[in-house]
């Protein structure tokens, strides 16, 4: 025999539980229970026997709040489907995190639907004063009509927001009153014929001038806005005009919009100039153009900045990442640790140094002080920018055959990328300014490996890029 269970429509949450678990405590399974609300009509053999509860039964927290979501859908399969859910539930708790449940993933879609319809109530109610302005508790009302059970769920909201006024909100089902504080329900309510309320024609003037018609995304505002909920807001009267005039307003503010560019506007204009500019002026200039350098924060902190230094003719270009601590007191390019073993492994692969033109991306050394000491810092890509105008203009002035990128930060100024640097090494590509770079590691990541055999391995490797630069160099020069 099936068991009928009619819930009513008001404290269907507290209801939907006591039944469930007088059920589970009285062993009946799913198929055997009909479950209604007060509107359903009865089985021919249904029995309406009370369920009493005889064990304490237990559930998830999380299966709690999803169920007092869920009762509140208009589904009238809600209740079955949360019942044998929770039947299930009873031999393998862990059904609430298994996501590939199909009956979990039917009720996680319900309670959505819910929470969704909630939100809707609390943007889309709008309420009308009813009573005395001037009484000490002010009355309003309000016709909704939303499309799940969701008034007495969203009810305390309201009561939280409005505690200091009387309020009603009728709907077709089940409507909410809040006197003095206290929260009622009641049911099948008719539509009232509410008063004007002459706050609506500022509320629609306000509604008209934050309208942007150049924003205008018609689908994507009937599904923030759904037109089922139109007839009862007084904006909505307004919303077909705005929609049809959009494009001519659109078109009116850009032709009313300012031909002169602001102050900052102009300020970025010339600034980008500056850093799009060929360097015009004598060669000889530049290392002291470079060392009066004030482009980006780097120059406060550092004790000076550090030109490139070599023959003006080169036909190779060796460029690392910045100075570091020895050069920035001395002001001369690879001086330090790493700029050593590059001369020992340039010399051993039988390249002259005083042949060579050295430089860096970064031009003055970014550090941060510990202690005494100061701790080199990586550039960011706004420091290699802004310093990239002082690179392009010595690869302008000395025209090298090829350049020799050491490290991601060289790699990033000369060819726009710096990432994987362990898979280009050994290779030549097209640099920004039409020469070939020829990607390798920097001195300084081989002296940090702790790794000896790494190491030894690394350095082959960075001595090998040196003798094929050389090469290459050798073989541009010879060729008529």
């Amino acid at each position: 025999m099936t068991r009928a269970i009619v819930l009513p429509r008001i404290g269907t949450a507290t209801a939907w539980r006591d039944a469930a678990r007088g059920l589970l405590a009285e062993g009946v399974p799913p198929e055997e229970v009909c479950w209604g609300d007060d509107t359903a009509t009865a089985g021919l053999f249904d029995t309406h026997t009370a369920p009493s509860s005889k064990r304490q039964v237990s559930v998830p927290r999380s299966f709690i709040s999803m169920a007092e979501t869920v009762v509140w859908h208009s589904d009238p399969q809600r209740f079955a489907r949360l019942y044998e859910f929770l039947w299930r539930l009873q031999s393998a708790p862990w059904l609430m995190t298994d996501r590939g449940d199909a009956g979990l993933a039917k009720l996680r879609a319900l309670e959505k639907n819910v929470r969704r319809c909630q939100h809707k109530m609390k943007a889309f109610v709008r309420f009308r004063e009813i009573g005395d302005p001037k009484a000490p508790r002010r009355s309003f009302a309000a016709w909704f009509e939303p499309t799940h059970h969701t008034v007495e769920p969203t009810a305390q909201f309201f009561r939280r927001r409005f505690g200091d006024m009387d309020w009603r909100i009728l709907t077709p089902d089940v409507s909410a009153y809040c006197t003095d504080g206290v929260l009622s329900f009641d049911l099948d309510q008719p539509k009232p014929d509410l008063p004007s309320d002459a706050h609506e024609d500022l509320w629609v003037t306000y509604f008209r001038n934050i309208f942007n018609p150049a924003r205008l995304k018609v689908q994507a505002m009937q599904s923030e806005m759904p037109k089922k909920y139109w007839k009862n807001m007084p904006e909505a009267a307004a919303i077909a005009e705005l929609i049809a005039t959009a494009p001519a307003r659109a078109r009116a503010m850009a032709e009313a919009a300012p031909t002169l560019p602001p102050a900052r506007a102009a300020q970025a204009q010339a600034m980008q100039s500056r850093n799009v500019s060929a360097w015009a002026h004598p060669a000889e200039d530049l290392p002291a153009a470079i060392r009066a350098c004030t482009r980006c924060p780097l120059h406060e902190c550092a004790t000076q900045a550090v030109p490139g230094e070599g023959p003006p003719d080169a036909d190779l270009m060796i460029v690392g990442e910045q100075p570091g601590d020895l050069e920035d007191l001395q002001g001369r390019p690879f001086v330090g640790p790493a700029g050593q073993l590059f001369d020992a492994s340039a010399q051993a692969v039988g390249l002259d140094r005083s042949q060579l033109y050295l430089t860096n991306a970064v031009k003055h050394f970014k550090f941060t002080p510990r202690g005494k000491r100061r701790i080199h810092q990586r550039p960011n890509t706004s420091e290699i920018d802004h310093c990239k105008w002082w690179l392009h203009a010595e690869l302008r002035e000395v025209s090298p055959k090829l350049v020799v990128a050491m490290g991601a930060t060289a790699a990033l100024a000369l060819t726009g990328d710096g990432k994987a640097l362990s898979t280009r090494r050994g290779t030549v590509e097209n640099g920004s300014d039409g020469v070939p770079v020829l990607i390798t590691y920097h001195p300084s990541y081989i002296l940090r490996l702790t790794d000896a055999v790494r190491r030894e391995q690394v350095l082959q490797q960075f001595r090998a890029d040196l003798s094929l630069a050389a090469d290459i160099v050798s073989i541009e020069a010879t060729t008529p």
